[in-house]
C-alpha cells in the first residue's frame, strides 16, 4: 500500500484543467491511494440512521443561521464545511457510545436508536445536509439589499418562497447537468478534497499515514489537524479583536497617514494592495481557501489581479478616466458628482414605485463608479462572458456534444430497465423525471411569490433568467470542478433585466437572483453529488437528504435574516456594530441601481463615457482564439496552462475583495500548490488538505466565539489602545480620492 501511494504522480492530486488523461477511470483509485478519497464501498454501513437525521437537520439550522449573520459582516466569516466535520465527529461517537440499541416501531417507519458505529457514510451526509448553509447566505444578501437598501420588506412568506424556489431551480441545474459535471471521472473538484481529507482523518484510515517516514514527518494527520485547530485557534484572537491592525497590515500607511498617494499604492482598504501583508488567516481566505487550488489556477488569478488592476487600473486612475480621480480607487460603492456616496432614495424610493424618477435623476447627478468598480463589475465581466462562448466553443464542444449524445441513451437506459428492479439497490440513480418534477416546483413557487408580491419581476422574466442560467451552467461548473474557481455571469443577468424590465430595480435583483445566483448554488449541488459518489453513498438517499437540508436551511436563514436585520445596532450601515455593514448587499444595491434604475440604455449613452466598456466583449471573444492555436502548437509549453475566462473573471470578488485578499490569498496559495508541493511533496501529499480544515475551521468557530462573546455582550467597548485604531486613521481606511473636488463644488459632465 505504502509503495502505491509514494508512487502517485503529482499531476493525479491536481491535474492541469485540459490534460489528457491516460488513465481517466482510475482517477478515483488515485485519489483514495492518496489519502484524500473515502475507501471501498461497504454496503452494510448505515446511512440514513435517526443519528444522522437529528445531527444534519441540527447543524443545518445553526450553520444556516450563523452563515447568513456573517454574510453581513466584514470581513466575512463561513461556518465550513470543515466546522461541521470536526464538530459532527465527536458527537456521532457520542451517540454511538451512550443511546441504547434499541428498535422502534412507529408503525409507517421502523429505526434503531443505535445502529452501531459512526460510519463515514453518516458522517458525510450530515455535512452534506449542513453545506447548504453556505447557499443560503448568498439569497439573504439579495433579501438584505431589497430591505435595507430600497426599504421594501416583503415579508417571510415572500422570503421563505423566493429563497426555497432559487434553491430548487439550482438543485435541478445541478441534476440535469450530472452527466456532465458530476460523472466524468476527469472532473476531480478539487473543493471536495479537504473534506474527504479531514473525514478520512477523523474516522483514522490508516492509508492516510502510510508515507514512508523518511521523506515526511511522523505525526499522524490526526495530530497535525489538532495541533493546527489550536494553534489557529488562538492566534486569530489577535487579529479579530486584540490587535485588529494585525489585519490591516499597511504599515506604510501608518508612518504617513495623510498621504494620498502612499496610501492608494500599499491600503488594503481603498487601496490597491502592492505590499500585501496581513497576519489574519481570514483575509487571505477572503476569496476561499488558497490551498484547495490548484497552482495553475492560482497563476491565472493572479495575472488577471497584475495586468487589470495593478497596471490597467491605476494607468486609468490617475489619468482621470471616467472622472475616477475623484473618487476613491477603490470601493463598494458609487458615488455623486460632489465625490460623496449616492444617494439612491433621492431618485427612486417606495413613493415611486422603486422606478427612477427622470426630473430627479437630472436634477441631482449621474452615478460614477470607481476605478476598479468599472473595470471589473463591468468590463472584465462582460469580457468573461464572450470568452466562455468561445472557449466553451474551442476547448469543450467535443465533451459538450458526447454529453449531449448521452442524454437520449440515458433515457432509453431508464425505459427499458426491469421493472422488477429491486429499489433497494444502492446502485440505482435518480430517475430524470425526479428532476423534472423539482423543476416544475420550483417554477410554481419562484413564479408565484414574484407574482404575488409587488416586486415586478413577471413570469416570463422567471423563465428567461432560468433559460440564462441554463445555458451558462455547464461551462461554469466545468471551471469550478477544475480550478475550485467561480466565474460570475452576474452582469449579463443585470443588463438582460434592465433591457426587458427598463428602470424597474425589484425587477432587476431578482432577475439576477434567479439567473445568477442559482447558478451558483446548482455548483454547490454538484460538488455535494461528486462527493458522494467518492463516498459510495447511494444517489437516491443524497437526493433524499438535498431536499430536507434546503427545506431547514431556508427556515433557518430567514429567520435568522429578520432577527439580524431588526436587533443588530446600525446594521447595514458604516457605524455598525463590529462591521455588520453588508457589503454583500451594498456592493449587489450598486449593480442593480445601475442597471436597474438608470438601465443599460440610459447608462452607456451618457457622456462620461461608460460606452468604452462594451469593447470588453471583443476582447474576451478574441482572446481565447491565439491561446487555442498557441497550446495546439505547443502542447507542451506554459501556454497549456493559460485560461482566459480565468485570466478576465478570476476577481469575481473584488469589491469588496481588495488586492491584498487577492495577493496574499495568490502567495500562500503558491507557497504551498508550487513550492511546497515540489519540494516537500510528501508532507504537501500528508497533510495540505489537513491543514486547509484546521485553517477553515479554527477561524470560523474563534469568529463566532469572539462575536458573541466579546462585541455583542458589549465587552469590546471597554478595549481600545494604538492597535486597534492605527489603521481606521489613514487616508486608505476613509477611502481619501487622487484629485480635490474643484471649487464649484462638483466635477464631471
Amino acid at each position: 500500500m505504502a509503495d502505491t501511494k509514494i508512487g502517485v504522480d503529482k499531476e493525479d492530486v491536481y491535474p492541469v484543467e485540459d490534460s489528457d488523461q491516460t488513465d481517466r477511470d482510475s482517477q478515483t483509485d488515485v485519489l483514495r491511494a492518496a489519502g484524500i478519497g473515502i475507501q471501498e464501498n461497504d454496503p452494510t454501513e448505515a446511512v440514513l440512521t435517526l443519528r444522522m437525521w437529528v445531527l444534519g437537520v441540527g447543524f443545518c439550522i445553526v450553520a444556516s443561521g450563523l452563515n447568513t449573520l456573517y454574510t453581513l459582516r466584514t470581513p466575512s466569516i463561513t461556518i465550513s464545511s470543515s466546522v461541521v466535520l470536526l464538530l459532527a465527529y465527536p458527537l456521532g461517537k457520542l451517540w454511538e457510545k451512550t443511546v441504547p440499541a434499541c428498535d422502534v416501531n412507529l408503525g409507517v417507519v421502523k429505526f434503531n436508536m443505535n445502529p452501531g458505529a459512526f460510519s463515514q457514510k453518516e458522517h458525510v451526509l450530515v455535512y452534506i445536509m449542513s453545506n447548504l448553509s453556505i447557499y443560503v447566505r448568498l439569497g439573504a444578501d439579495v433579501l438584505t439589499e431589497q430591505e435595507k437598501f430600497y426599504g421594501y420588506n416583503a415579508g417571510w412568506g415572500f422570503q421563505i418562497l423566493i429563497t426555497l424556489g432559487t434553491f430548487l431551480i439550482g438543485f435541478c441545474l445541478a441534476g440535469l447537468f450530472r452527466g456532465v459535471v458530476v460523472a466524468p471521472r476527469e472532473l476531480i473538484w478539487p473543493g471536495v478534497l479537504s473534506t474527504t481529507s479531514l473525514t478520512t482523518t477523523l474516522h483514522h484510515i490508516g492509508q492516510g499515514d502510510l508515507l514512508a517516514v523518511k521523506d515526511t514527518w511522523k505525526m499522524s494527520r490526526y495530530a497535525f489537524f489538532s495541533l493546527a485547530f489550536c494553534i489557529s485557534f488562538c492566534w486569530y484572537w489577535f487579529p479579530d479583536f486584540i490587535f485588529p491592525a494585525m489585519s490591516y497590515f499597511t504599515f506604510p500607511c501608518w508612518i504617513n497617514p495623510k498621504s494620498t498617494v502612499v496610501n492608494q499604492l500599499f491600503g488594503m482598504k481603498s487601496g490597491m494592495g502592492l505590499l500585501p501583508i496581513t497576519f489574519d488567516c481570514n483575509q487571505i481566505s477572503y476569496v476561499g481557501s488558497p490551498l484547495l487550488i490548484p497552482a495553475w489556477a492560482i497563476v491565472n488569478v493572479f495575472a488577471g489581479l497584475v495586468f487589470w488592476i495593478w497596471i490597467v487600473a491605476v494607468a486609468c486612475y490617475y489619468t482621470n478616466v471616467w472622472y475616477t480621480g475623484y473618487l476613491p480607487f477603490q470601493s463598494s460603492s458609487v458615488y455623486d458628482n460632489t465625490g460623496a456616496v449616492y444617494k439612491a432614495s433621492k431618485v427612486i424610493n417606495e413613493a415611486t414605485g422603486y422606478k427612477l424618477d427622470l426630473a430627479k435623476y437630472d436634477a441631482y447627478s449621474p452615478i460614477y463608479m470607481p476605478i476598479t468598480y468599472a473595470l471589473n463589475s463591468c468590463g472584465l465581466s462582460f469580457a468573461t462572458l464572450s470568452s466562455l462562448l468561445v472557449w466553451v466553443a474551442l476547448e469543450k464542444r467535443h465533451e459538450l456534444a458526447a454529453s449531449v449524445r448521452r442524454v437520449p441513451q440515458a433515457i432509453r437506459r431508464y425505459l427499458s430497465q426491469p421493472k422488477d428492479t429491486d429499489e433497494s439497490d444502492q446502485c440505482l440513480d435518480v430517475p430524470l423525471w425526479w428532476y423534472l418534477v423539482a423543476c416544475l416546483i420550483a417554477l410554481f413557487v419562484t413564479i408565484f411569490a414574484v407574482e404575488y408580491w409587488a416586486v415586478e419581476l413577471r413570469w416570463y422574466g422567471v423563465l428567461l433568467a432560468c433559460a440564462v442560467a441554463l445555458v451558462f451552467y455547464g461551462p461554469l461548473a466545468t471551471i469550478y470542478a477544475t480550478s475550485n474557481l467561480k466565474i460570475k455571469i452576474d452582469i449579463l443577468c443585470r443588463i438582460i433585466a434592465g433591457f426587458v424590465f427598463e428602470n424597474k430595480v425589484l425587477a432587476n435583483i431578482w432577475f439576477f437572483d434567479i439567473g445568477y445566483i442559482t447558478t451558483i448554488k446548482g455548483l454547490y449541488f454538484a460538488e455535494d453529488m461528486k462527493l458522494c459518489n467518492y463516498c459510495n453513498i447511494p444517489p437516491r438517499k443524497v437526493f433524499l437528504v438535498q431536499c430536507v437540508g434546503m427545506v431547514v436551511g431556508t427556515l433557518s436563514s430567514v429567520g435568522v435574516l429578520n432577527w439580524s436585520l431588526g436587533h443588530i445596532k446600525g446594521i447595514c450601515t458604516s457605524d455598525a456594530l463590529n462591521g455588520f455593514s453588508c457589503p454583500y448587499s451594498r456592493t449587489h444595491f450598486n449593480t442593480s441601481l445601475i442597471w436597474g434604475a438608470i438601465g443599460p440604455r440610459k447608462y452607456f449613452s451618457n457622456d462620461i463615457g461608460y460606452s468604452a466598456l462594451l469593447y470588453f466583449f471583443i476582447i474576451g471573444a478574441v482572446l481565447p482564439i491565439p491561446v487555442y492555436f498557441l497550446r495546439r502548437r505547443y502542447p507542451n509549453s506554459l501556454w497549456r496552462r493559460v485560461h482566459v475566462p480565468l485570466f478576465l473573471g478570476g476577481l469575481n470578488y473584488l469589491p469588496p475583495a481588495t488586492g491584498t485578499n487577492y495577493a496574499s490569498w495568490a502567495v500562500v496559495g503558491l507557497t504551498f500548490g508550487y513550492l511546497i508541493r515540489n519540494r516537500l511533496y510528501h508532507w504537501w501529499y500528508k497533510y495540505n488538505f489537513v491543514l486547509s480544515s484546521a485553517l477553515d475551521s479554527s477561524v470560523s468557530i474563534a469568529g463566532v466565539v469572539i462575536f458573541f462573546a466579546i462585541f455583542y455582550s458589549g465587552a469590546s467597548k471597554h478595549f481600545s489602545w494604538w492597535g486597534t485604531t492605527v489603521y481606521e486613521e489613514t487616508c486608505d481606511y476613509k477611502g481619501c480620492a487622487y484629485l480635490s473636488i474643484p471649487e464649484s463644488g462638483k466635477f464631471g459632465i
